[in-house]
């Protein structure tokens, strides 16, 4: 069964760090573009970052930039996104998500990404 699982998440105060994870199952990750999301309450789902196949590039939105990081770790089969400096703001449900790509891009918009994880929650709150 091929699925992304998300885990990591909890309950930080503001100014705090996670470190959220996604692994795959069911297939390797080697050749996948990742992107990571959130959803707040009451809101549409925006993208956060993601990460490239080649040469694990990685892009950001402004809102995150120099706060939150991504990484990949093929051998784990994990990608990673670390927030740091949290802010209430970025309580919501992050998920990561990948499509099929064997170059030195990815998309911080949803339509590329063919597989989605459950999700999982980041409550930053004092």
């Amino acid at each position: 069964q091929v699925q992304l699982v998300e885990s990591g998440g909890g309950l930080v105060q503001p100014g705090g760090s996670l470190r959220l994870s996604c692994t795959a199952s069911g297939f390797t990750l080697d050749y996948y573009a990742i992107g990571w999301f959130r959803q707040a309450p009451g809101k549409g789902r925006e993208a956060v970052g993601c990460i490239s196949s080649v040469e694990s590039r990685t892009r950001y939105v402004d809102s995150v930039k120099d706060r939150f990081s991504i990484s990949r770790d093929n051998a784990k089969n994990t990608v990673y996104l670390q927030l740091n400096s949290l802010k209430t703001e970025d309580t919501g449900l992050y998920y990561c998500a990948s499509f099929s790509s064997r170059s030195w891009g990815c998309y911080v918009e949803s339509g590329p990404y063919t597989n989605w994880g459950q999700g999982t929650q980041v409550t930053v709150s004092s």
